[in-house]
């Protein structure tokens, strides 16, 4: 098996894969830092079964902690994308090492997957749009201000506005500040994201598809119009995709 893992600023994603199937899949909060016992309850009946570990990471300092959490439990040292080996994609970013490794994955799986032309919306702790073209070259994109993160801002930047949580908002039309907050992120999100759309199909082809994926990408899909495809495990198949050609694993 591989052990595939997806470290986020919220969340460190892992999947365990028997060739191109997808097993199982397990969750940590990012902001935990001791990594090591949850490692050890997720992982201990199977680590004599886990051949080879892949890691993608925008998280340095938690990168290091898990690391080393795996070394001690699996005896084995995982292979990191951006050190250990490149994205197979050609990058036109001005400067390649900018990039996000977990943005260049899923350029990666989703122009596999899906073909190309192409664009990935990443619903994360940012939103991100990844652009391939129809010769699979990873063309660049945008980032944003995440759903969450947007929420929280509208809470510490003013004196009135409460905390809350992200979730599906009650109406269109708020008609209390809960419902108001959220239909706001929830609905100008989806509007936004159906206009830049719009406006890369017109730069890369009318024809180009769209896959969303990310932690919230399940509550966002609803209320857009241009999402083609969900597929919120398109991170840790890129890495098992990755792995594969590698390790020759299928």
């Amino acid at each position: 098996m591989l052990l595939a893992i997806d470290i986020g600023n919220t969340n460190i994603n892992l999947g365990l894969f028997k060739g191109k199937r997808l097993l199982q899949r397990y969750s940590i909060p990012t902001k935990e830092r001791k990594y090591y016992p949850r490692l050890k309850s997720i992982l201990d009946k199977k680590k004599h079964k886990i051949a080879s570990i892949i890691i993608c990471s925008v998280v340095p300092k938690s990168e290091r902690i898990l690391t080393k959490g795996i070394k001690k439990l699996l005896a084995k040292n995982p292979l990191i994308v951006g050190k250990d080996m490149l994205v197979p994609i050609k990058n036109c970013y001005r400067n390649p090492k900018q990039v996000g490794q977990d943005r260049l994955v899923n350029a990666y799986a989703g122009s596999t997957f899906y073909g190309t032309p192409l664009v990935v919306v990443d619903f994360g702790t940012a939103v991100t749009f990844d652009v391939i073209s129809k010769k699979r070259v990873y063309l660049g994109g945008m980032i944003l201000p995440g759903l969450t993160i947007s929420l929280d801002s509208l809470r510490e930047k003013t004196a009135l506005l409460p905390k809350i949580s992200l979730s599906r908002p009650r109406e269109f039309i708020g008609r209390d500040t809960r419902n108001s907050m959220l239909g706001g992120i929830v609905y100008g999100f989806a509007a936004m994201t159906d206009d830049l759309v719009a406006r890369i199909r017109k730069k890369i082809g009318r024809d180009a598809k769209v896959i969303g994926t990310g932690g919230n990408i399940a509550l966002i899909a609803k209320f857009c119009r241009k999402i083609d495809k969900i597929d919120p495990d398109l991170t840790l198949k890129g890495l098992n995709l990755i792995a594969s050609k590698i390790l020759h694993f299928f």
